[in-house]
């Protein structure tokens, strides 16, 4: 052998036994040593801790500083790192963090890369606020994404999901997961855990409401979004929900082993929502005393209380409801979990150990340029008859009216952003000095301001009641947690605001900021264009001046179908979507369709070719479509591929959402997309047999610009 390799081996040898020693060296107990399997560090760490300490590891930060044991708290994070003023997140010291556009907002991106982009930035501010040494706050274990459903747009905290569909949920949520947890393989950058397990999407009542569907929904619609999230996405840990589901609260389901833990796999964390525990006694009146909650929470599978648990636990104990293996059972998967964030490690092993040094990134401007493009990205174009993009060469004056125009509004679970962009100011900041640009948020002046000016925009919307505070909205047609909507139509005053502005002035620009679909019938029939956006974005104005003046081409969809009226609705708690809810069973013709949304271009849609081999059971079918650009503009478009079912056993949805793909095209360009989708994505559950069934049937695969314009389709035989 070469002398001089030799000799290299001797050094590299040499201080990989140092480093191990070193490490080992660190480690008091076996639990410490990172070369151990992880089960038998849970294994040391369950012998040493006591039964005191192991009821305080219950609680939301698993420390025990006596043995050296670093655990780590939770934080919310569901568009943006909450640290804020908003929800007091941030508690006495507020810090400003990344803020992006709520989570609808997001999800009209249709573009899961960029909702994993957002996360990651969410994912290095979270590990650096609570490294770095001027702030150490937080916690590493972020409570997002939201993965319930937007079945009804009453629900008061549809701001907080991606939309009405489960298999569209499901594919956001798997990539907010992977963003928020990162890349490497050992370790984790943050832990998401998932909100809500399960089908929670009623406000009012919900302590002690139950949301009741048969298994099939269960399978096929309300636990997929989750379900992907723990076997796609890797999640760790979830959150119960307050509601019961067919009358047994989620916090003492026997699902929670049964299919997450035991069908699924998920071996971490599975927490109570906030005073989930005591409402079992209290709201649910499930059991009569805190003890018998207790022991039924732990039995569960429920290994974190975000409550005042440890009096009931101890009586549990005392009791002999539950003894101290139970405890040991349901702590290694909190313990699993720190051991991914590296908890349990020595520093220099863990790659995310170094995030905390050098300037704060909610100032970067790479983090302002993404949180710009993420929000033009989720910009939604209801109506245009020609009166978009506005020329800023040719303009004049204009008028910037309405109660969402001179502010960037923040919801509960928001952080405070370095700063904001209202509609005005990124208006102004667009035209610059050159324009008479006029502003109020007076409904008589925005009158007599409509009359002079050459173009009005008006900008309405609901309150978001981040600054309200808790359970408290401006109206009826107002949603947030713990209150759900009453109506769905806009404000009285807002919707006569459009109107008395119409009266005096045609050329009228509608932007809508909205958590929540709305009724706005009149303004679709009248005012000349309209566009959609959320809230929260600290670049909401800057993104809105964009698409109005043409900058950035509008390419958002809808993530929820939006009615006519509220008549068109089932009632609230009927759970059983196919009674007329979400464009899979919706009855009649909505306002807006699942999936909508314009373009200052046009698209052409040719060459549907389908790939498919009915004798093999594995494969694929794939779909592929020639897209172009017939307009003048470069513009994206989100191709939508859809399943009909045409002669199934059971009843099916009127059509199914199976793959999509958001392509940007220049003038005269031309793309083919393919989407592709699995034969079990077919199956429907037999509720019988107690698994998904694959069909012999027809069905009818259908491309299109949203779930009501389908451009071209195609019917197979699945064998």
């Amino acid at each position: 052998m070469n002398k001089q390799l030799f000799a290299k081996i001797l050094i590299i040898g040499f201080f990989t036994i140092v480093f191990k020693g070193n490490i080992l060296a660190q480690s008091q107990y076996p639990f410490q040593d990172p070369n151990l399997q992880v089960e038998k560090r849970i294994d040391n760490l369950l012998s040493i801790l006591t039964l005191e300490d192991k009821v305080n590891c219950l609680g939301t930060n698993p420390t025990v500083d006596r043995i050296g044991l670093k655990g780590t708290g939770h934080v919310e994070g569901l568009h943006g790192l909450a640290m804020g003023l908003p929800g007091s997140w941030g508690r006495k010291t507020p810090v400003p963090t990344t803020t992006f556009p709520q989570s609808i907002g997001m999800a009209e991106t249709w573009d899961p890369e960029l909702l994993q982009q957002a996360a990651a930035i969410e994912s290095f501010e979270t590990r650096y606020l609570f490294q770095s040494e001027k702030y150490r706050k937080g916690g590493l274990v972020v409570r997002a994404p939201n993965a319930d459903l937007g079945r009804d747009p009453r629900w008061g905290r549809t701001e907080e999901c991606y939309g009405e569909d489960a298999y569209f949920n499901g594919t956001l949520a798997v990539a907010y997961i992977k963003g928020l947890q990162g890349l490497k393989s050992k370790y984790r950058s943050t832990v998401a855990l998932m909100k809500h397990f399960l089908a929670n999407s009623n406000e009012n009542g919900r302590d002690s409401s139950s949301s009741n569907f048969d298994e099939r929904l269960f399978r096929e619609y309300y636990s997929v979004p989750f379900r992907m999230g723990v076997e796609q996405g890797g999640a760790n840990a979830y959150m119960a929900s307050y509601n019961k589901v067919n009358g047994v609260p989620q916090t003492v389901s026997p699902i929670l082993q049964n299919v997450t833990m035991d069908e699924w796999g998920l071996d971490g964390i599975i927490c109570t929502d906030g005073g989930a525990y005591k409402m079992l006694v209290t709201a649910h009146k499930y059991y009569s005393n805190y003890a018998d909650a207790a022991a039924a929470c732990i039995k569960a599978g429920i290994n974190q209380f975000l409550d005042t648990y440890k009096p009931g636990i101890l009586e549990a104990l005392d009791k002999k409801l539950i003894t101290e293996a139970d405890l040991d059972k349901v702590l290694r998967g909190v313990f699993r979990v720190m051991i991914k964030l590296g908890q349990l490690d020595p520093p220099q092993l863990n790659p995310y150990s170094s995030i905390g040094t050098g300037p704060e990134p909610w100032l970067s401007q790479q983090n302002h340029d993404f949180v710009r493009l993420i929000t033009q990205k989720s910009i939604v174009l209801l109506k245009n008859n020609g009166l978009l993009p506005l020329d800023k060469s040719k303009i004049k004056s204009i008028a910037v009216v309405g109660p969402r125009s001179a502010e960037v509004y923040q919801d509960w679970y928001s952080g405070t952003p370095p700063y904001t962009v209202s509609p005005l100011e990124g208006i102004k900041n667009k035209l610059g000095s050159g324009v008479a640009i006029s502003n109020t948020t007076n409904a008589d002046l925005a009158v007599t301001m409509a009359k002079s000016a050459e173009t009005v925009i008006v900008c309405v919307g609901n309150n978001p009641t981040g600054n309200l505070g808790w359970k408290k909205v401006d109206g009826p047609s107002e949603g947030r947690e713990a209150v759900d909507r009453e109506n769905i139509s806009l404000e009285p005053s807002q919707e006569d605001l459009i109107k008395r502005i119409y009266a005096v002035n045609k050329n009228v620009v509608l932007v809508l900021v909205s958590s929540f679909p709305y009724t706005i019938n009149w303004a679709q029939e009248n005012v000349p264009a309209i566009i959609h956006i959320t809230h929260s974005s600290q670049e909401e104005g800057n993104a809105i001046a964009d698409a109005l003046f043409g900058d950035i081409n509008p390419g958002g969809k809808l993530v929820q179908t939006w009615p006519d009226s509220l008549s068109q609705l089932p009632p609230m708690m009927d759970y059983n979507i196919r009674h007329g809810k979400t464009y899979m069973y919706f009855k009649g013709k909505p306002l807006y369709p699942f999936g909508f949304g314009l373009s200052y271009t046009t698209f052409k849609y040719a060459n549907l070719k389908v790939a498919y081999d009915p004798k093999s059971a594995d494969t694929d079918i794939a779909v592929s479509v020639e897209i172009t650009n017939t307009g003048e503009r470069s513009g994206d478009e989100v191709v939508q591929l859809y399943v009909k079912h045409l002669n199934s056993k059971v009843e099916r949805p009127n059509k199914e959402l199976r793959d999509f793909k958001r392509i940007t095209l220049k003038p005269n360009e031309k793309k083919t997309v393919t989407l592709a989708f699995k034969q079990d994505d077919l199956c429907y559950w037999d509720s019988k047999l107690k698994r998904f069934v694959l069909e012999k049937e027809k069905i009818e695969l259908q491309i299109g610009s949203s779930s009501a314009d389908i451009k071209a389709e195609q019917t197979i035989e699945i064998k």
